[in-house]
């Protein structure tokens, strides 16, 4: 089995803090690819946004299963 990130579950603040953080890495590579195409840079900041998006997407899903769970319960 394999280990998942467990998220002690913050609301929206949290995802509102990370998705602010995916946009401004996205607006930074935007600016990257139309200078420097080739750069190393732009792969870099492109993993950080697919690792940032991965966060989002993790936490939406434990809000999600919580809210499911609650469901379930009553």
């Amino acid at each position: 089995m394999r280990a998942q990130r467990v998220w002690k579950v913050n609301g929206a603040a949290n995802i509102g803090h990370l998705q602010s953080r995916l946009d401004d890495l996205n607006k930074r590579l935007g600016q990257l690819e139309s200078q420097h195409p080739e750069s190393w840079k732009v792969e870099e900041l492109r993993s950080s946004a697919l690792s940032l998006s991965r966060e989002i997407d993790d936490i939406r899903c434990a809000e999600a299963t919580e809210a499911l769970s609650e469901l379930l319960r009553k």
